[in-house]
């Protein structure tokens, strides 16, 4: 497992991590033991960073994380989010608030200071409101988070949030489906600094080459409950993209994976030919999916040929539904 320079927070970390939205909630069933074989899985299997929110099972994904850091002994860096425990209102965003919550993520995690905290997702009203983030800075200051950053839905609020200083890290929504952030924020990131943490790599597992037009998701899935956007952003749910579209031009992208390989390994493969990209955060529920994400690394550069065709297809089958909506 490579790694790659996580902006100025001067830390390294594992190219691939592992997003632990799954194994909180909102991805249907999950089994606590499996989930934590998965966490020692990719540990084992070279991963370094683990990402969380405060409200992925309101906690639960924190507490789960806990267990890990209290039994490995491996140097892992760990990133939580806050900001979506209230109405998402800029008002809300204050320092009182912010400090609360990142409490009971100290607590959730059992440590004393936090690796990375981030935004999560703020209302657009946020990035033009300096206090924000100079209660962030004060949480640094303070010695309870080692930096910050901002999680965000549109290459916009990434552009914004860059040009507050102690901005070090932004996330992002990158992938076959979703090239965007690849035109301008990428080289912007590059120049600030800023570390870029790619969430939704798969586009809500569409990108596996697993599901058909059949495939059902339990209600508590957001695969079910999201997909026009009913509960939070739409673009969080299969990268926004219209499932019968996307399970189209998934057939086409089998033409391309390497032999040996799988699909989801080669769109993790194509994120990791972005060299602003710190670290990819796929989920994962079981040991055998995160020894998968984590073996995308070993996968060699994929050939012209191959990447020519995945921009042909996104600009023609992919973006015009989705590029200039995030």
């Amino acid at each position: 497992m490579n790694a790659r320079r996580l902006g100025k927070t001067g830390r390294d970390v594992s190219e691939i991590g592992f997003g632990a939205w799954a194994i909180g909630g909102s991805w249907g069933e999950t089994d606590d033991g499996v989930s934590r074989a998965a966490m020692d899985a990719a540990v084992d299997a070279g991963v370094k960073f683990f990402d969380t929110s405060d409200v992925y099972g309101d906690g639960h994904s924190e507490r789960l994380i806990a267990g890990l850091l209290e039994e490995r002994s491996e140097p892992l860096v760990v990133a939580t989010k806050f900001g979506r425990r209230a109405a998402q209102e800029v008002a809300n965003y204050s320092y009182e608030n912010l400090r609360g919550w990142l409490d009971r993520s100290l607590e959730n995690l059992g440590v004393d200071t936090v690796d990375l905290v981030q935004l999560h997702c703020p209302p657009w009203d946020a990035y033009y409101t300096p206090s924000v983030f100079e209660a962030c800075d004060r949480l640094v200051e303070e010695g309870l988070i080692r930096a910050y950053g901002v999680s965000v839905e549109k290459v916009e609020e990434a552009l914004k949030a860059i040009e507050f200083p102690g901005v070090a890290t932004v996330q992002i929504i990158f992938n076959i489906f979703r090239q965007r952030p690849a035109e301008l924020f990428f080289e912007q990131a590059r120049a600030r600094d800023v570390g870029v943490i790619v969430r939704v790599p798969l586009a809500s597992g569409l990108l596996t080459g697993k599901f058909v037009r059949a495939s059902t998701f339990a209600d508590d899935d957001h695969r079910a409950f999201n997909r026009q956007g009913e509960q939070f952003d739409k673009g969080e749910t299969f990268s926004g993209v219209d499932y019968e579209k996307g399970l189209e031009v998934v057939e086409q992208l089998r033409e391309l994976v390497p032999e040996g390989a799988t699909l989801a390994q080669l769109a993790l493969r194509w994120i990791l030919g972005f060299d602003a990209v710190s670290t990819i955060i796929p989920g994962a529920k079981t040991p055998e999916q995160a020894r998968a994400n984590a073996a995308a690394a070993d996968l060699p550069p994929l050939p012209d040929a191959t990447l020519q065709t995945i921009a042909a297809l996104y600009r023609q089958r992919i973006a015009p539904q989705v590029h200039q909506l995030w």
